[in-house]
């Protein structure tokens, strides 16, 4: 195997590492190796981007190796682009789920145009881990149960959360899990992401679910502050479309060699 430069992004917190794709190019062992945090980089998930005629191609898989749907992987990959002279400010991102339009607003912040927030089960009753939640199932590219409560800085996510993510209601596939609370005009929100098997730092898909959650309880506007671990993002859902916006910059940048080692020079 020959070397494979790779570059480690944040956004809010949510951790990628970027390669360049090529054909027939897998993803899932890759993702796997290079995303496993005591033998690899570690990673939330893994990004593959090419160039192609009508833009920008990007796969992206989840630390698991599974396929999914990001909003702040495309928010880095796209900032990534531009930053090597891929594009201009305003980029379209060709991805499983449709072409996506990124917007570079600065620096370190870029903003992309998500899929618009589908309820799919309002005022859901759980009972997991020992303990009753309401919950509503949205999908945003990827399902997401969101869950308001009083607070969430206590929240036991390594328990709650990997109870709700897999809990029946939610099929073999289980779900996302989000706990939100308010945060002066704002939210704090805090995800439990099924691919991760744990709690990130933040989660674009899941902003944009629960800024849909909170606007429909009448907590919030069309303009949104939500504030993750990692960082703080914005959901706008003005003018028919949503649109998450964040920062981003670079972690560092490597290379694995023949053999598997991964080299940060």
């Amino acid at each position: 195997m020959r070397r494979r430069r790779f570059w480690k992004l944040s956004a809010a917190g949510n951790d990628f590492i970027l390669i360049l794709d090529r054909p027939r190019l897998h993803l899932a062992p890759l993702a796997r190796r290079l995303c496993d945090r005591r033998l690899g980089v570690g990673a939330d998930g893994l990004l593959a981007a090419r160039r192609i005629p009508s833009g920008i191609r990007v796969r992206y898989a989840n630390a698991d190796g599974s396929r999914a749907f990001c909003g702040n992987g495309l928010r880095a990959a796209a900032w990534w682009a531009f930053a090597r002279g891929w594009g201009g400010r305003s980029l379209r991102l060709s991805t499983d789920q449709g072409v996506c339009s990124v917007r570079i607003l600065s620096r370190r912040r870029a903003a992309v145009a998500m899929p618009e927030a589908r309820v799919l089960r309002w005022g859901l009753p759980l009972r997991a881990a020992g303990r009753d939640f309401i919950a509503h199932l949205l999908d945003t590219g990827v399902p997401h149960a969101v869950i308001p409560l009083g607070n969430i800085g206590s929240i036991d996510m390594e328990k709650f959360g990997a109870a709700i993510r897999s809990h029946r209601a939610f099929g073999a596939a289980g779900a996302n899990v989000d706990f939100i609370c308010r945060d002066g005009r704002g939210l704090a929100l805090r995800t439990f992401e099924r691919g991760v098997e744990a709690e990130t730092l933040a989660c674009g898909t899941g902003a944009v679910a629960a800024a849909a959650v909170a606007h429909r309880l009448g907590w919030v506007k069309s303009s949104v502050r939500v504030r993750a671990r990692g960082g703080v993002m914005s959901v706008d859902f003005r003018h028919g479309e949503t649109w998450l916006e964040g920062p981003v910059l670079q972690v560092l940048e490597g290379y694995q060699d023949g053999v598997g080692g991964v080299h940060v020079p």
